[in-house]
This record gives structure tokens, C-alpha cells and sequence, in this order.
């Protein structure tokens, strides 16, 4: 079977050259059949992940621009332009967004700003097929508002990791036709297990969000051991067949990743 007919799992949000062992990771998950989205989180970062995993056919690299390092100022006016500028010419952007939290509000025009720069930049050079990863912590309606802004909604394909937002934002965002990456922690509370019932089946993924810490040594066996954590609960929430429940999410990842999926000897239609 040929590379591009193996991939049965998608992690649609991870930091994979955050893992002390990400050579080793990647292989491994290559040879199990899983796809990695490896979200970074300054544009120092995502060269050095470019450059290490370009190569390798399950592995997408993200621009990335997290709102945390903005705030505490490991990345500054530089970065912002050196982000926007990779954005530009990227097809996969993540992670970046924003979190207005207690711990981080205070920088929240700050934040605003850098997200508005890398819009910008997205919408003035659009990539077709272009996936964003986002960030957004209190602040899910501030981020719609600027993908909505510069029309990103209806060019790329917007992801919303671990939605914490209202119900209404939620409504909003589905409106826009976001799409959600989903993990065992967001299902772990009862609001998370709520909106990953209502998330229509086209618009859900997985995802793990590993490491944490960042700068451990990790497995892919322990991504996919998350992974299908998420999925089995996902089934029982939504009351749905895990196996056909696993491969509608692995051909909507695909499509994402300009992948094909592990065929799957049930139908999409049971």
C-alpha cells in the first residue's frame, strides 16, 4: 500500500518539534499511519520545524505565533512581521490566535494587532486550501471578528482548537463554517462534551495538544492512545458506530492535509 493510502489517525493539533524526541515521533508515527499537525509558536520555531519535517509525508507545519509569547514578549514587533511574512506563503498557519484570560488579557490590543497582521497577510495572498489553527481563550468572537474582517472565513479553512467559547460564539462559528479539533481534555468537561455533540460531523477532528510541558520527551504511541481516548468518547456522546465515527473524521482531516485516508471497509453511509 502506498504512503499515501496509510493514514488512519489525525492529530490536527500538537507540538510535535516542542518533544524532546521529535525525530523519533515522527518515524514512529509515519510507520503506525498517523498525520501529524504540528502547530509552532513563534516564527523562530516554525523555520527550525520546517527544515526538520518538510520532508516528511504525515507531517504539516504550521506559522506559528502563539498569543503567550506575545504577551510575555518572546515575540516582539520582529516576530510579528517575520509571522505575517511566513503566513503569506504558507498553506498551513497555526498555532496563533487569542487568549484573554486573567493571565494574558492585559497585552489583549497587543494580541489583536499580531492577529490583524497575519490576517492581513493571509488575505492579501491567498493559498488554496489554506488551514489555521486557532487560539482562542475568552476571546472567540474577537477572533471571528478579524477572520470575518478579511473575509479568511470563506478562502481558508478555520480551525478552532479546544473551542472554549459561549454557546453563541459556538453558533457563530459554525455559521462561518469553522471547522473543530477536539482531545480527551476538552471532552474531560461538561461544556467541552456538549459542543462536541453539536459540532456537525463534517466540521470535527481530533486532536491532542501534547506535549505539556512543552520540551518532553513524548511517543507517538501516547499521541494515539489520546487520540483514540477522544474518539471513543466522542462516539459515546454523539451515539455513534466509533469505527464509522473514525473514518468520516479521518477523510475530513485528509482533505485538510492533502492527504488520502487508510479505505476503510465500512461505508461513510452506515
Amino acid at each position: 500500500m502506498g504512503l499515501e493510502h496509510r493514514w488512519r489517525l489525525f492529530d490536527m493539533h500538537c507540538h510535535l518539534d516542542r518533544m524532546t524526541n521529535a525525530d523519533e515521533v515522527a518515524r514512529e508515527a509515519a510507520a503506525d499511519g498517523i498525520a501529524l499537525f504540528c502547530t509552532t509558536v513563534s516564527p523562530t520555531d516554525t523555520l527550525a520545524a520546517q527544515a526538520r519535517f518538510g520532508t516528511m509525508p504525515n507531517i504539516r507545519v504550521g506559522v506559528g505565533l502563539h498569543p503567550w509569547w506575545i504577551t510575555d514578549g518572546r515575540c516582539g514587533e520582529i516576530e510579528i512581521e517575520q509571522a505575517a511574512q511566513l503566513a503569506a506563503a504558507s498553506r498551513f498557519i497555526g498555532e496563533m490566535g487569542l487568549d484573554f484570560g486573567p493571565r494574558y488579557a492585559a497585552n489583549a490590543q497587543r494580541q489583536l494587532d499580531a492577529l490583524e497582521a497575519i490576517a492581513r497577510a493571509c488575505a492579501g495572498h491567498p493559498v488554496e486550501g489554506r488551514v489555521l489553527s486557532i487560539h482562542a481563550v475568552r476571546s472567540a468572537g474577537e477572533a471571528l471578528d478579524v477572520f470575518e474582517r478579511h473575509g479568511l472565513t470563506a478562502i481558508a479553512h478555520c480551525i478552532f482548537h479546544w473551542f472554549s467559547g459561549t454557546s453563541d460564539q459556538l453558533t457563530r462559528a459554525l455559521d462561518a463554517g469553522c471547522f473543530f479539533s477536539v482531545s480527551e481534555r476538552m471532552l474531560a468537561t461538561k461544556r467541552g462534551r456538549e459542543y462536541a455533540r453539536q459540532i456537525p460531523l463534517d466540521r470535527l477532528l481530533l486532536e491532542t495538544d501534547v506535549p505539556d510541558p512543552l520540551d518532553t520527551p513524548y511517543s507517538a504511541g501516547q499521541i494515539e492512545s489520546s487520540l483514540m481516548r477522544a474518539l471513543h468518547e466522542l462516539a459515546r456522546i454523539r451515539g455513534t458506530d466509533e469505527h464509522v465515527l473514525s473514518a468520516h473524521i479521518a477523510k475530513t482531516s485528509s482533505g485538510l492535509f492533502g492527504l488520502q485516508p487508510r479505505p476503510s471497509h465500512q461505508s461513510d453511509n452506515q
